[in-house]
């Protein structure tokens, strides 16, 4: 498959390094605390200021955030213009959830055991979302050996002790029993004979905590919450887009505004609570990255609850997977899970070379790829870029013949469909834009600083600080998904909702306005425009 003259050169390079790469293995250091800050104030993405702009409206006002967040953060509503008949709701429930992925699912779930009449609403379909994507695994700490104070001690440092101390100790407290509630729903974890579940280490993981199905981790999952919420019977309305949220007349949320994006058609939907569960934003390509994203990766979480007052939390910080595949070109950006470097498979340059241990965090070998690539030219021209190696056939050297089939069958066959066979030969991988650590902020039980407005997963910011590890993002989305869950099922009871209205979008508007922003924009984005190069 490697017919690039320049990648089959240094292809011979790669296997002719490999065995002695092997025999080495346990001898590549990690980085220094001095190191890995130097590294990623020359090279991560976050630190190039001039990718970023203070907002100049709303509750962050001052506040750095991407040129594209920006962009539709200060952006006109959708509903600008339009008469919404906020009398005549279509929909009436307690709990409104919006998003149809992990997080939303298992808040729909919770929500429907505590009594309430839940609803999710979903632009897309339920399951589309990075939940569905996850491949790697989910974090625990349920083995002899290890203890939530561990995990949260891994939590805090892989975060840069950024993260809110209140979040990680929740999230790490209510993993073990996330794990069994998965289970018990009937999630197929990967386990030895006698039942015990398999485990293994993550980037920045100091102990072996990593409970997969495979590397179709966050598949099966998605699987095991939507048939949840299927068989409870809980109404999923689908391809239809929540474009504003809606308060009564006393500041409290009281439900949102609904798109059909297929027929356009603009409803109301009346809630009591209303939990935002709408994931990331990699669609926004930030400094015009590839992406792992799904299609409906737009940050319409963000945009919604800053429109509406509630505070945004290290909005300026995104992740960058170190592994997005870089070669073919079709592939262009879909991750190469964290699994395949904690199999053994190591990072080498065009030369050869392992330059850095595979399992430091995410960002730093994010830095040290892009370093690779650009100062110190030992990157390998794909065509649409540089890229290094990640050396797969390692993985069968260190654990047997047919630990890939059995172990990463997803990656296998992604790129089998091109002719490469990763037991046999390396692939070609660059970081992609992953996940968005920043995002709404939350009290621990779940709200904003908005009167029963809950946020779960990805668009909750403070859970991973300014970098989040392998494997706590599919925790996060169960643990705070149910979390939201339980608390909105909770807090609809003695919620009696006022007048509702939409005030504060003509008051964001007004704003706007005073602040001299000048755009044409419309936001939420909901979907990317891939026919035109610049809404890349």
């Amino acid at each position: 498959m490697y017919k690039n003259p320049e990648i089959a050169e240094s292809l011979k390079k790669v296997e002719a390094t490999r065995q002695a790469r092997f025999e080495a293995r346990d001898t590549i250091k990690r980085m220094t605390a001095d190191e890995k800050d130097a590294i990623l104030r020359a090279y991560h993405p976050d630190y190039k200021e001039e990718n970023f702009e203070n907002l100049i409206v709303g509750v962050n006002k001052g506040d750095k955030v991407p040129h594209e967040l920006a962009a539709y953060l200060q952006a006109h509503s959708r509903i600008k213009g339009k008469n919404i008949d906020l009398e005549n709701p279509k929909y009436d429930v307690d709990v409104l959830v919006i998003g149809g992925g992990g997080a939303g699912s298992s808040a729909a779930i919770e929500a429907h055991n505590a009594g309430a009449n839940v609803m999710m609403v979903t632009k897309l379909r339920i399951g589309d979302a990075n939940s569905m994507m996850a491949e790697g695994g989910i974090q625990a700490a349920d083995k002899p050996n290890d203890s939530p104070a561990q995990h949260y001690i891994d939590v805090m440092g892989g975060g840069h002790f950024a993260n809110r101390p209140e979040l990680v100790a929740k999230l790490v407290s209510d993993a073990p029993e996330a794990i069994q509630w998965l289970n018990h729903l009937g999630v197929e974890f990967d386990k030895t004979e006698d039942g015990t579940m398999v485990t293994t280490h993550g980037g920045g993981t100091s102990r072996k905590r990593m409970h997969a199905c495979k590397d179709y981790s966050g598949a099966e999952i998605m699987r095991t919450l939507r048939d949840e919420v299927l068989n409870r019977e809980i109404p999923v309305v689908e391809f239809t887009a929540a474009i504003e949220l809606i308060k009564d007349d006393e500041g409290k949320i009281a439900g949102a505004v609904l798109l059909n994006m297929e027929t356009e058609e603009i409803m109301v939907a009346r809630a009591k609570c209303v939990v935002i569960a709408t994931g990331g934003a990699g669609r926004m390509h930030y400094q015009n990255f590839p992406t792992s994203n799904h299609y409906g990766a737009t940050a319409d979480g963000l945009v919604l609850g800053y429109r509406a007052g509630a505070k945004l939390l290290y909005a300026d910080t995104l992740q960058y997977h170190p592994t997005g595949a870089a070669f073919p070109e079709q592939i262009l950006g879909a991750l190469v899970t964290e699994k395949v470097r904690s199999l053994g498979a190591q990072l080498v340059n065009k030369d050869g070379v392992a330059y850095i241990h595979p399992l430091e965090t995410r960002d730093v070998n994010a830095s040290g790829i892009i370093r690779e690539c650009s100062d110190r030219g030992n990157g390998v021209p794909t065509g649409t870029g540089k890229a290094v190696w990640l050396d797969t056939p390692m993985i069968e050297m260190i654990g047997g013949e047919g630990t890939i089939l059995k172990r990463i069958p997803a990656m296998y066959r992604m790129f089998a469909k091109y002719g490469i066979d990763i037991r046999k030969e390396p692939i070609l991988v660059y970081p992609t834009l992953h996940y968005q650590n920043g995002g709404l902020e939350i009290t621990p039980d779940g709200m904003t600083g908005i009167k029963n407005l809950f946020v779960a997963g990805e668009a909750v910011g403070g859970i991973h600080g300014r970098n989040r590890l392998m494997g706590n993002s599919l925790l996060d989305i169960i643990v705070f998904g149910r979390n939201a869950g339980k608390e909105s099922g909770k807090a609809f009871k003695s919620v009696k909702l006022g007048k509702l209205t939409l005030d504060h979008v003509d008051k964001f508007e007004a704003e706007l306005d005073k602040a001299g922003v000048k755009t044409e924009l419309r936001s939420p984005k909901l979907l990317p425009n891939y026919t035109t190069r610049k809404d890349i």
